[in-house]
């Protein structure tokens, strides 16, 4: 069986995984004394960019609902 690297569900699964990993350091920097706001902003930003490419690409890999 071979699998495709670049197909859609791997990607969202890679998407899904950083999301994932960006939350963890986002808790553990929110933690941090003292406090870095810049980067904490940066990594929130990051973030969000990632679950809009999450959702697009879940919105892409649902079937079309006829008119």
């Amino acid at each position: 069986m071979t699998t495709n690297l670049h197909s859609p569900q791997r990607q969202l699964i890679e998407l899904q995984m950083a999301h994932a990993d960006l939350d963890a350091l986002i808790d553990h920097a929110a933690s941090i004394t003292p406090l870095d706001e810049l980067v904490l902003r940066r990594l929130k930003k990051r973030r969000l960019l990632l679950r809009d490419d999450i959702l697009r690409l879940e919105r892409s890999l649902l079937p079309q609902e006829p008119a």
